[in-house]
Protein backbone atom coordinates (compact mmCIF):
# COMPACT_ATOMS: atom_id res chain seq x y z
CA UNK A 1 0.00 0.00 0.00
CA UNK A 2 1.57 3.31 -0.87
CA UNK A 3 1.18 6.49 0.87
CA UNK A 4 -1.28 7.98 -1.01
CA UNK A 5 -3.30 4.76 -0.55
CA UNK A 6 -2.26 4.40 3.14
CA UNK A 7 -3.77 8.68 3.87
CA UNK A 8 -6.94 8.07 2.08
CA UNK A 9 -7.72 4.48 3.82
CA UNK A 10 -7.49 6.89 7.52
CA UNK A 11 -10.40 8.04 9.33
CA UNK A 12 -11.08 10.99 8.15
CA UNK A 13 -11.73 14.32 11.06
CA UNK A 14 -12.91 17.74 9.95
CA UNK A 15 -11.72 20.42 12.55
CA UNK A 16 -13.67 23.46 12.65
CA UNK A 17 -12.49 26.13 14.81
CA UNK A 18 -12.52 30.13 13.75
CA UNK A 19 -8.31 30.93 13.35
CA UNK A 20 -5.06 29.47 13.55
CA UNK A 21 -3.53 29.94 17.04
CA UNK A 22 0.10 29.04 18.69
CA UNK A 23 -1.50 26.34 20.59
CA UNK A 24 -3.65 24.40 18.51
CA UNK A 25 -1.12 24.60 15.31
CA UNK A 26 1.59 21.96 16.83
CA UNK A 27 -1.31 19.75 17.59
CA UNK A 28 -2.43 19.66 14.06
CA UNK A 29 1.06 19.06 12.69
CA UNK A 30 1.57 16.29 14.79
CA UNK A 31 -1.67 14.59 14.35
CA UNK A 32 -0.74 14.87 10.33
CA UNK A 33 2.79 13.43 11.11
CA UNK A 34 1.44 10.82 13.45
CA UNK A 35 -0.56 9.16 10.41
CA UNK A 36 -3.29 7.14 13.10
CA UNK A 37 -6.45 9.80 11.69
CA UNK A 38 -6.73 12.31 8.73
CA UNK A 39 -7.73 15.78 9.66
CA UNK A 40 -8.48 18.91 7.82
CA UNK A 41 -8.77 22.20 9.40
CA UNK A 42 -11.53 24.84 8.18
CA UNK A 43 -10.91 27.72 9.67
CA UNK A 44 -13.93 30.37 9.37
CA UNK A 45 -13.01 33.37 10.37
CA UNK A 46 -11.69 33.96 6.57
CA UNK A 47 -8.09 34.21 5.58
CA UNK A 48 -8.05 37.89 6.28
CA UNK A 49 -7.64 36.63 10.02
CA UNK A 50 -4.30 36.20 9.40
CA UNK A 51 -3.38 40.06 8.87
CA UNK A 52 -1.48 41.92 11.21
CA UNK A 53 -5.11 43.06 13.37
CA UNK A 54 -5.75 45.04 16.26
CA UNK A 55 -6.08 43.06 19.65
CA UNK A 56 -8.98 44.95 22.01
CA UNK A 57 -7.36 43.01 25.05
CA UNK A 58 -4.04 44.09 24.46
CA UNK A 59 -4.86 47.30 23.08
CA UNK A 60 -2.65 46.78 20.00
CA UNK A 61 -2.14 45.64 17.10
CA UNK A 62 -1.07 41.99 16.93
CA UNK A 63 0.81 39.09 14.72
CA UNK A 64 2.40 36.14 15.93
CA UNK A 65 5.84 35.52 15.16
CA UNK A 66 5.69 31.36 14.77
CA UNK A 67 4.33 29.62 12.18
CA UNK A 68 0.48 28.32 12.44
CA UNK A 69 -0.45 27.07 9.58
CA UNK A 70 2.53 24.64 8.56
CA UNK A 71 2.66 20.83 8.55
CA UNK A 72 -1.21 19.68 8.38
CA UNK A 73 -4.25 20.38 5.72
CA UNK A 74 -6.28 22.96 5.75
CA UNK A 75 -8.47 25.68 4.41
CA UNK A 76 -10.14 28.90 5.13
CA UNK A 77 -13.96 28.73 4.28
CA UNK A 78 -15.07 32.06 2.92
CA UNK A 79 -16.49 34.20 5.75
CA UNK A 80 -19.66 36.12 4.73
CA UNK A 81 -20.42 37.89 8.01
CA UNK A 82 -21.39 41.90 7.37
CA UNK A 83 -19.23 42.47 10.67
CA UNK A 84 -16.39 39.16 10.49
CA UNK A 85 -15.10 38.09 13.97
CA UNK A 86 -15.03 36.49 16.93
CA UNK A 87 -17.11 38.61 18.89
CA UNK A 88 -20.32 38.47 18.63
CA UNK A 89 -22.84 35.53 17.12
CA UNK A 90 -23.46 36.27 13.70
CA UNK A 91 -19.33 37.36 13.07
CA UNK A 92 -18.84 33.52 11.69
CA UNK A 93 -21.24 33.00 8.18
CA UNK A 94 -19.53 30.61 6.15
CA UNK A 95 -22.44 29.17 3.53
CA UNK A 96 -20.21 26.84 1.70
CA UNK A 97 -18.67 25.20 5.58
CA UNK A 98 -21.07 22.10 5.17
CA UNK A 99 -20.82 21.59 1.88
CA UNK A 100 -17.29 21.81 1.61
CA UNK A 101 -16.59 19.26 4.93
CA UNK A 102 -18.76 17.09 2.63
CA UNK A 103 -17.09 17.22 -0.17
CA UNK A 104 -14.39 15.96 1.89
CA UNK A 105 -15.91 12.84 2.92
CA UNK A 106 -15.52 13.43 6.48
CA UNK A 107 -16.20 10.64 8.83
CA UNK A 108 -16.29 12.74 11.62
CA UNK A 109 -16.36 16.53 12.51
CA UNK A 110 -14.71 18.19 15.56
CA UNK A 111 -16.24 21.72 16.42
CA UNK A 112 -14.19 24.36 18.63
CA UNK A 113 -16.82 26.57 20.19
CA UNK A 114 -21.09 26.82 19.57
CA UNK A 115 -21.50 30.28 20.16
CA UNK A 116 -20.75 31.43 16.16
CA UNK A 117 -23.67 31.08 13.55
CA UNK A 118 -21.86 28.30 11.43
CA UNK A 119 -20.44 26.27 14.00
CA UNK A 120 -23.53 25.76 15.61
CA UNK A 121 -25.43 24.99 12.12
CA UNK A 122 -22.62 22.27 11.68
CA UNK A 123 -23.05 20.59 14.43
CA UNK A 124 -26.91 20.22 13.94
CA UNK A 125 -26.57 19.23 10.50
CA UNK A 126 -24.21 16.61 11.37
CA UNK A 127 -25.82 15.57 14.26
CA UNK A 128 -26.88 12.32 13.46
CA UNK A 129 -25.05 11.52 10.40
CA UNK A 130 -21.41 11.50 11.30
CA UNK A 131 -20.11 11.20 15.48
CA UNK A 132 -20.02 15.36 15.99
CA UNK A 133 -17.30 15.78 18.51
CA UNK A 134 -17.22 19.00 21.01
CA UNK A 135 -14.39 20.52 22.78
CA UNK A 136 -14.46 24.19 24.80
CA UNK A 137 -12.93 24.81 28.41
CA UNK A 138 -16.05 26.59 29.69
CA UNK A 139 -16.31 26.18 33.75
CA UNK A 140 -19.19 27.42 36.58
CA UNK A 141 -16.57 28.01 39.42
CA UNK A 142 -17.31 31.17 39.05
CA UNK A 143 -21.20 30.94 38.49
CA UNK A 144 -23.96 32.48 40.22
CA UNK A 145 -26.20 29.99 40.99
CA UNK A 146 -29.40 32.83 40.32
CA UNK A 147 -32.36 33.17 37.77
CA UNK A 148 -29.45 34.02 34.81
CA UNK A 149 -27.40 31.43 35.61
CA UNK A 150 -30.46 28.87 35.66
CA UNK A 151 -31.94 29.86 32.69
CA UNK A 152 -28.51 29.85 30.77
CA UNK A 153 -28.11 26.11 32.02
CA UNK A 154 -31.46 25.15 30.32
CA UNK A 155 -30.44 26.92 26.96
CA UNK A 156 -27.11 24.81 27.05
CA UNK A 157 -28.63 21.96 27.50
CA UNK A 158 -30.51 21.89 24.58
CA UNK A 159 -27.47 22.96 22.38
CA UNK A 160 -25.43 20.42 23.73
CA UNK A 161 -28.21 17.64 22.21
CA UNK A 162 -26.70 18.75 19.02
CA UNK A 163 -23.02 16.81 19.58
CA UNK A 164 -22.44 12.99 20.37
CA UNK A 165 -19.22 13.70 22.76
CA UNK A 166 -17.96 16.02 24.30
CA UNK A 167 -14.09 16.43 25.46
CA UNK A 168 -12.97 17.89 28.33
CA UNK A 169 -9.77 19.18 29.04
CA UNK A 170 -9.89 18.92 32.87
CA UNK A 171 -11.66 18.52 36.12
CA UNK A 172 -13.78 21.93 36.06
CA UNK A 173 -14.38 21.42 32.63
CA UNK A 174 -15.80 18.31 33.11
CA UNK A 175 -18.26 19.47 35.63
CA UNK A 176 -19.27 22.32 33.20
CA UNK A 177 -20.66 19.46 30.62
CA UNK A 178 -22.36 17.22 33.26
CA UNK A 179 -24.13 20.08 34.66
CA UNK A 180 -25.55 21.31 31.37
CA UNK A 181 -27.15 17.59 30.85
CA UNK A 182 -23.94 15.60 28.90
CA UNK A 183 -23.90 12.06 30.09
CA UNK A 184 -20.98 10.35 31.29
CA UNK A 185 -20.38 7.92 28.59
CA UNK A 186 -20.16 11.06 26.35
CA UNK A 187 -17.22 12.35 27.97
CA UNK A 188 -13.19 12.11 26.98
CA UNK A 189 -10.66 13.54 28.41
CA UNK A 190 -8.65 15.76 25.69
CA UNK A 191 -5.76 17.77 28.28
CA UNK A 192 -5.32 21.40 27.67
CA UNK A 193 -1.62 21.37 26.48
CA UNK A 194 1.23 23.63 24.71
CA UNK A 195 4.27 22.88 23.42
CA UNK A 196 6.38 21.90 25.96
CA UNK A 197 9.43 21.47 23.83
CA UNK A 198 9.44 24.81 22.90
CA UNK A 199 9.56 26.61 26.63
CA UNK A 200 11.91 24.26 28.17
CA UNK A 201 14.95 26.43 26.84
CA UNK A 202 18.52 27.24 27.84
CA UNK A 203 18.19 30.83 28.46
CA UNK A 204 20.95 32.52 26.57
CA UNK A 205 20.39 36.23 26.91
CA UNK A 206 20.27 36.80 31.14
CA UNK A 207 17.35 39.67 31.56
CA UNK A 208 18.11 39.45 35.40
CA UNK A 209 21.86 40.37 34.42
CA UNK A 210 20.91 42.98 32.32
CA UNK A 211 18.37 44.81 34.69
CA UNK A 212 20.87 44.33 37.77
CA UNK A 213 18.72 41.74 39.41
CA UNK A 214 20.47 39.93 41.99
CA UNK A 215 21.02 36.32 42.94
CA UNK A 216 18.99 37.06 46.09
CA UNK A 217 15.89 38.75 44.37
CA UNK A 218 12.93 36.78 43.45
CA UNK A 219 11.09 37.92 40.88
CA UNK A 220 6.52 37.11 40.43
CA UNK A 221 5.47 37.32 36.87
CA UNK A 222 2.74 37.81 35.62
CA UNK A 223 1.63 37.96 31.53
CA UNK A 224 -1.28 38.47 29.98
CA UNK A 225 -3.51 41.36 28.79
CA UNK A 226 -4.08 44.43 31.60
CA UNK A 227 -7.75 44.00 31.76
CA UNK A 228 -9.87 43.62 34.92
CA UNK A 229 -10.77 40.10 34.92
CA UNK A 230 -7.45 39.29 35.47
CA UNK A 231 -6.83 40.78 38.70
CA UNK A 232 -3.84 42.70 38.71
CA UNK A 233 -4.62 45.41 40.72
CA UNK A 234 -4.89 42.35 43.88
CA UNK A 235 -1.99 41.48 43.09
CA UNK A 236 -0.21 44.97 43.20
CA UNK A 237 -1.75 45.69 46.08
CA UNK A 238 -1.04 42.39 47.77
CA UNK A 239 2.69 42.56 46.97
CA UNK A 240 2.54 46.31 48.41
CA UNK A 241 1.03 44.73 51.76
CA UNK A 242 4.98 42.51 51.88
CA UNK A 243 6.92 45.30 51.34
CA UNK A 244 10.33 43.12 50.90
CA UNK A 245 12.80 44.65 48.94
CA UNK A 246 14.23 41.35 48.20
CA UNK A 247 10.28 40.80 46.06
CA UNK A 248 10.46 42.17 42.20
CA UNK A 249 6.88 41.83 40.44
CA UNK A 250 7.09 42.32 36.77
CA UNK A 251 4.15 43.06 34.59
CA UNK A 252 4.29 41.53 30.77
CA UNK A 253 1.40 42.80 28.35
CA UNK A 254 -0.83 46.04 27.21
CA UNK A 255 -4.28 46.54 27.90
CA UNK A 256 -7.23 48.50 28.82
CA UNK A 257 -5.66 48.68 32.69
CA UNK A 258 -2.45 49.86 31.49
CA UNK A 259 -2.37 53.47 32.53
CA UNK A 260 -4.20 52.83 35.91
CA UNK A 261 -1.57 50.39 37.07
CA UNK A 262 0.98 52.11 36.35
CA UNK A 263 -0.07 55.19 37.63
CA UNK A 264 -1.36 53.24 40.72
CA UNK A 265 2.24 52.28 41.26
CA UNK A 266 3.70 55.35 41.14
CA UNK A 267 2.13 56.31 44.48
CA UNK A 268 4.40 53.92 46.30
CA UNK A 269 7.05 54.62 48.37
CA UNK A 270 10.34 54.99 45.77
CA UNK A 271 11.98 51.46 47.11
CA UNK A 272 8.33 49.59 46.65
CA UNK A 273 8.02 51.81 43.08
CA UNK A 274 11.51 50.41 41.53
CA UNK A 275 10.54 46.91 42.31
CA UNK A 276 7.55 46.81 40.05
CA UNK A 277 8.46 46.44 36.40
CA UNK A 278 6.45 46.93 33.63
CA UNK A 279 7.26 45.28 30.25
CA UNK A 280 5.30 45.40 26.79
CA UNK A 281 3.46 42.71 25.23
CA UNK A 282 6.04 39.92 24.12
CA UNK A 283 5.48 37.45 21.28
CA UNK A 284 5.73 33.82 21.48
CA UNK A 285 9.83 33.42 20.65
CA UNK A 286 10.52 35.69 23.69
CA UNK A 287 8.32 34.42 26.13
CA UNK A 288 10.55 31.62 27.12
CA UNK A 289 13.35 33.96 28.04
CA UNK A 290 10.48 35.99 30.03
CA UNK A 291 9.41 32.86 31.99
CA UNK A 292 12.83 31.35 32.07
CA UNK A 293 14.33 34.38 34.50
CA UNK A 294 11.29 35.15 37.05
CA UNK A 295 11.09 32.71 39.78
CA UNK A 296 7.30 32.18 40.58
CA UNK A 297 4.64 32.85 37.81
CA UNK A 298 1.05 34.32 39.27
CA UNK A 299 -2.10 33.83 37.35
CA UNK A 300 -4.64 36.38 39.86
CA UNK A 301 -7.75 35.83 37.46
CA UNK A 302 -11.49 36.80 38.84
CA UNK A 303 -12.33 34.28 36.34
CA UNK A 304 -10.31 31.90 33.94
CA UNK A 305 -11.36 28.80 31.82
CA UNK A 306 -8.40 27.64 32.60
CA UNK A 307 -4.80 29.57 32.13
CA UNK A 308 -2.51 27.99 29.49
CA UNK A 309 0.01 30.50 30.81
CA UNK A 310 0.55 28.11 33.91
CA UNK A 311 0.96 25.18 32.03
CA UNK A 312 3.76 27.63 29.92
CA UNK A 313 5.62 28.82 32.83
CA UNK A 314 5.35 24.93 34.02
CA UNK A 315 6.88 24.00 31.58
CA UNK A 316 9.85 26.06 32.12
CA UNK A 317 10.01 24.61 35.59
CA UNK A 318 8.39 27.32 38.11
CA UNK A 319 5.91 27.00 40.83
CA UNK A 320 2.90 28.90 40.15
CA UNK A 321 0.17 30.44 42.32
CA UNK A 322 -3.48 30.98 41.23
CA UNK A 323 -6.93 31.72 42.03
CA UNK A 324 -9.24 29.27 42.47
CA UNK A 325 -11.62 30.46 39.68
CA UNK A 326 -8.63 29.39 37.66
CA UNK A 327 -9.96 26.17 35.59
CA UNK A 328 -6.51 24.51 35.64
CA UNK A 329 -6.01 24.41 39.29
CA UNK A 330 -7.28 21.37 39.88
CA UNK A 331 -5.72 19.38 37.40
CA UNK A 332 -1.84 21.71 37.44
CA UNK A 333 -1.43 23.16 40.77
CA UNK A 334 -0.96 20.62 44.11
CA UNK A 335 -0.42 23.00 47.24
CA UNK A 336 2.63 22.94 48.59
CA UNK A 337 4.28 21.23 45.66
CA UNK A 338 4.73 23.37 42.98
CA UNK A 339 2.77 26.29 43.70
CA UNK A 340 -0.26 27.61 45.58
CA UNK A 341 -4.09 27.80 45.02
CA UNK A 342 -5.65 30.66 46.52
CA UNK A 343 -9.03 32.18 47.02
CA UNK A 344 -10.28 34.57 44.09
CA UNK A 345 -10.52 38.42 45.17
CA UNK A 346 -8.78 37.52 48.85
CA UNK A 347 -5.93 40.14 49.62
CA UNK A 348 -5.15 38.18 52.93
CA UNK A 349 -5.29 34.63 50.66
CA UNK A 350 -2.76 35.80 47.96
CA UNK A 351 -0.61 37.83 50.52
CA UNK A 352 -0.75 34.74 52.51
CA UNK A 353 0.92 32.26 49.47
CA UNK A 354 2.86 34.81 47.91
CA UNK A 355 4.82 35.07 51.57
CA UNK A 356 5.24 31.13 51.84
CA UNK A 357 6.75 30.68 48.43
CA UNK A 358 9.23 34.05 49.31
CA UNK A 359 11.57 31.13 49.86
CA UNK A 360 14.35 30.14 47.33
CA UNK A 361 15.36 26.91 48.27
CA UNK A 362 11.31 25.77 48.21
CA UNK A 363 11.04 27.55 44.83
CA UNK A 364 14.28 25.14 43.86
CA UNK A 365 12.03 22.16 45.00
CA UNK A 366 9.03 23.44 43.60
CA UNK A 367 10.35 23.99 40.16
CA UNK A 368 11.35 20.74 39.82
CA UNK A 369 8.15 19.47 40.91
CA UNK A 370 6.36 21.92 38.34
CA UNK A 371 8.75 19.81 35.69
CA UNK A 372 7.42 16.47 36.54
CA UNK A 373 3.61 17.20 36.77
CA UNK A 374 3.47 19.14 33.23
CA UNK A 375 5.83 16.66 31.48
CA UNK A 376 2.21 14.30 31.34
CA UNK A 377 0.28 17.26 29.80
CA UNK A 378 2.41 16.88 26.58
CA UNK A 379 1.07 16.89 22.70
CA UNK A 380 2.05 13.42 22.18
CA UNK A 381 -0.37 12.51 24.82
CA UNK A 382 -3.19 14.28 23.61
CA UNK A 383 -2.70 13.30 20.26
CA UNK A 384 -2.57 9.43 21.25
CA UNK A 385 -5.72 10.72 23.39
CA UNK A 386 -7.50 12.30 20.26
CA UNK A 387 -6.53 9.52 17.95
CA UNK A 388 -8.02 6.81 20.29
CA UNK A 389 -11.55 8.68 20.88
CA UNK A 390 -11.63 8.91 16.75
CA UNK A 391 -10.95 5.23 16.18
CA UNK A 392 -13.42 3.38 18.73
CA UNK A 393 -16.39 5.66 18.53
Amino acid sequence: MNLFTLKNSLKKLAIITTHPIQYNAPLFKLLTEREKVSIKVFYTWGEAVMKKKFDPGFQKEIQWDIPLLEGYDYEFSENRAKDPGTHHFFGINNPDLIQDVEAWKADAVLVFGWNFYSHLKTMKYFKGKIPVYFIGDSTVLHANKNLKHLLRVMFLKVIYRYIDFALYVGKANKDYFKTMGVKENNLFFLPHVIDNQRFNVNVQDNVRYQLTVSDEAIVFLFAGKLEPVKNIDLLIDAFEKLSNSKLLLWIVGNGILENKLKEKCLSFQPDLRKNIIFWDFQNQQQMPLIYNTCDVFVLPSKSETWGLSVNEAMACGKPVIVSDNCGCHADLVENGKNGFVFQSDNIDSLEKVLQKIADKKLIEKMSQNSRNIISEWNLENKSAALEKIILCH
